[in-house]
Formats: structure tokens, C-alpha cells, sequence
């Protein structure tokens, strides 16, 4: 585990624009809007050869709503894990009693605390820093996280902080390890329509309370990651932003959670669609379904709040994915109930077959056994295929050399009859022909 960074502070004082400016790209959400962070987002950051995760959180709230509370939890949780923690205050509006109490809370998990001013956006702002110095954390430090001014000195600072600590991080038999590069660990994408149960299922598949849970729509806003071990090695689970359509999406904040919902997608190895079984597959999870399609990756369909359906309503439900989400081929398409964990334990497997598919290699020996067989069952009518070889994986992609053009009907049939031929599943495959 790499050392932790952990960004605090009341709401709306420039967290999570300083985590952008430490990253050096747009991570975080960011909107000029109070509480617009709620779950924890970590993204990793290397300055002068060292690497070390910043996590921005929803900072401290005042005891109030349920979610509020379960954003302040989530921000507990990281402080728990923190290496260092960054407290970050607003010179342009000048201490308040949030602040005090946000102190006084970062305080009591006994990690170290830099106190970072935000908003100095040039000298004749710096003299305002000094009227934090009451909170008893040290001399601040100034930075304009929008404007990158500091930005630099403070990756300085913390670097120099990890250093004089000693702090790096360590291998099971306790050795350093220099870089964790997580390059090949299997991305999977929790793709759906707000308040399906998305973050419920996801914090079930990690075994914690990772993403804020409530029953209000849009509860999250960003693309939260999380990486577990299994026994079939590392998978990296990441829970996306609800997507509604585009008429009745929202201008700024869910526009932009909608886009890292897409990014995340885009990046995915396996998309699981969740899709809500008390409703049915609708309209807009057909459209999700068809972005998975175009992104390239297979899917895995999971019916969730199962259990709330009696048996009638159950095939119906069942009927809803047959007629809308027939494109996807052999999808598995699971039941599950995320709230109590019944059918989740059937997902791994699921997920693990579909990683298989999608990396699969058919040696040419095979492939032209099964292309000779296909041809003799259906000859094409405008031309022959000769012979034919896998080019890649990820998605499994087959060039077709031919005699001549051959109608997109026929070459339906050659994707279905390989897939069929070799156990493809719901895994997409790209066709490629080329004409002698």
C-alpha cells in the first residue's frame, strides 16, 4: 500500500481542486457548489520518483442529513488509513468556527497535519494565511490550487514529509517496494441508471463501505475505484455516477459525472449493467447496453433487488432483458440482492469467465477447421473464404481472406458460428475481411 495523502477540510474550501492540481490532471469533480464530493476518490501522484496516493474526501460536515453523516464517515475512514493529512482552509473567506471544528476533528486521529491555505492567488493575499495560525496546527502553507500557484513547493513538501518518515510502503515479506504500478490488473465498470444499487453492490464486492449509500437519486458523483484480491488475482472494481438520459440530465456537476461514468466505461476490461429487476430493463439500459457494445468490452448483466419481485413479476422482469438487451449475445445475466448479498458470490465467476473469453486465442489450425465446417454448412454466395487467422485479443479479432465481398448477413453467421464454435460467450468479436 503506498503512503496515503489525505485531503480534508469543510465543505467548499478547495479540496478537491488542490487534488487536481496535485495530479496534474481533472480527477475530482469540481463545482462551485457546497458538499459536491461524497465518496472517497484516491489517484496516485509520483513527484521526484516517488509515488504516493492522494484521496479526496467529502471533508467534515456538521452532524446533520443521513447522507451527510455517511459522507463524514467516509471521510473517518480515510483519515484511519492516512499517512499524512492535508487540512485545507479558505484564505479568501477567512476562518470560521467550520474550520475550528474540522481542526479539532483532524486532530483526534493523531496523524500528522500540514495546514494548507487555499486561495492565495498572489502576494498581497499572503498576509491573510496568519489568521488560521489559532488553529494549532502549525505555520500554513499557501497555495492557489485553481491557479497551480505553490503547487509545486507543496509536492516539495510532502515528498520531503515521506522521506524524513521513512515512509515506504511494503511488499508481504516486508520488503520496500519503489513503484506499484498496477498496469494489467482487470478493470471492471459498474455501469447503470441512478439508485439501481450500484454502490451497494460495490461496497458488497469489496467488502466495505467504500461509496456513500442512499436512497436518493445521483447520490454519486464520481468514478470510485477500489482494487481487491481474489483468488484469481487483483480486480480492480470501480462504481460509476448513475446515467439518466441526456434531456433530463443536469447541466454542470452530473454532466461531468456522467462524462467519468463514460471514461470509466471506456477504460473498462468487463462492464457489469446493473439494472434495477423491479422495473425491468427500460429504455435507457438499452442505451447503456449499446455504449458497452461500442466500447468493445463484454458484459455482465445483473439483475439486483431481486428479492423484492414474486414469481409473476419475476418472468416479466426476465422477459424485459430478452426483448430489449437481445444485442448482447450471451451476456450471463445474474440475480442478485446487493442489500442482503444472496446471488452476489455468482458475479466473481461471471467476471472471471468473461476476462477469459475476451483474452482468448485460437490457434490457426482450429480456426480454419471451424471456418472449413461453417462454409460447408452455409456456403456464401459471393465469394469463398480461403483462410483465415486471429490477429489480436481484447476483443478476439479474426481476419477473413476471401475470394470476394462477403454480405454482412453471411458474416453474422461466421460470428456466430465461431463464438459457438469456441465458447466465446458474450465476449464482442471484430470481423475484419479482406478481398484477394
Amino acid at each position: 500500500m503506498k503512503p496515503q495523502v489525505v485531503i480534508v477540510g469543510r465543505p467548499n474550501v478547495g479540496k478537491s481542486s488542490l487534488v487536481n492540481r496535485l495530479a496534474g490532471r481533472r480527477i475530482a469533480v469540481v463545482e462551485e457548489l457546497r458538499g459536491v464530493t461524497r465518496d472517497r476518490k484516491s489517484v496516485e501522484v509520483e513527484w521526484r520518483g516517488r509515488s504516493f496516493d492522494v484521496v479526496d474526501t467529502g471533508g467534515w460536515l456538521q452532524a446533520g442529513s443521513e447522507l451527510e453523516d455517511k459522507v463524514s464517515k467516509q471521510a473517518d475512514a480515510a483519515l484511519a488509513e492516512a499517512t499524512l493529512i492535508l487540512l485545507v482552509v479558505d484564505t479568501a473567506t477567512g476562518a470560521t468556527d467550520e474550520d475550528v471544528a474540522a481542526a479539532r476533528w483532524a486532530l483526534k486521529s493523531g496523524r500528522p497535519i500540514m495546514l494548507i491555505a487555499n486561495k492565495v492567488d498572489d502576494v498581497a493575499h499572503e498576509a491573510n494565511i496568519w489568521e488560521f495560525i489559532n488553529l494549532g496546527l502549525g505555520e500554513p502553507f499557501a497555495v492557489s490550487a485553481l491557479h497551480g500557484r505553490g503547487a509545486g513547493d507543496l509536492l516539495d513538501k510532502i515528498v520531503d514529509f515521506l522521506d524524513s518518515h521513512h515512509v515506504t510502503p511494503k511488499d508481504d515479506a516486508g520488503d520496500d517496494i519503489l513503484e506499484d504500478d498496477d498496469d494489467g490488473v482487470l478493470r471492471v465498470a459498474l455501469i447503470g441508471r441512478p439508485n439501481v444499487g450500484k454502490s451497494t453492490l460495490f461496497n458488497r464486492l469489496i467488502g466495505e463501505e467504500r461509496s456513500v449509500v442512499h436512497d436518493m437519486p445521483g447520490t454519486t458523483r464520481d468514478a470510485i475505484d477500489t482494487v481487491i484480491e481474489t483468488e484469481h488475482g487483483p480486480i480492480r472494481f470501480i462504481d460509476t455516477a448513475g446515467m439518466r438520459k441526456k434531456a433530463r440530465t443536469e447541466r454542470g456537476l452530473e454532466t461531468y459525472s456522467v462524462l467519468r461514468a463514460l471514461d470509466a466505461l471506456d477504460r473498462a476490461d468487463i462492464a457489469v449493467l446493473v439494472i434495477d429487476a423491479t422495473e425491468g430493463a427500460s429504455g435507457q439500459d438499452q442505451r447503456l447496453a449499446e455504449r458497452i457494445t461500442a466500447a468493445g468490452c463484454p458484459s455482465v448483466v445483473v439483475l439486483n433487488k431481486w428479492e423484492l419481485l414474486d414469481a409473476e413479476t419475476r418472468e416479466r422482469s426476465l422477459a424485459t432483458v430478452g426483448d430489449r438487451l437481445s444485442f448482447l449475445g450471451d451476456a450471463p445475466v445474474l440475480k442478485t440482492s446487493a442489500l442482503t448479498g444472496k446471488g452476489v458470490h455468482r458475479l466473481l465467476p461471471a467476471i472471471i469467465d468473461s476476462a477469459d473469453d475476451y483474452t482468448k486465442r485460437i490457434s490457426t489450425g482450429r480456426l480454419n477447421r471451424a471456418i472449413r465446417d461453417l462454409q460447408m454448412r452455409h456456403p456464401s454466395p459471393t465469394g469463398r473464404i480461403r483462410y483465415a487467422v486471429q490477429g489480436a485479443t481484447e476483443p478476439p479479432t479474426f481476419t477473413l481472406f476471401c475470394s470476394g465481398k462477403l454480405p454482412q448477413t453471411y458474416l453474422r453467421y461466421v460470428e456466430r458460428s465461431l463464438r459457438e464454435a469456441f465458447d466465446l460467450g458474450s465476449t464482442p468479436l471484430r470481423i475484419r475481411v479482406r478481398v484477394d
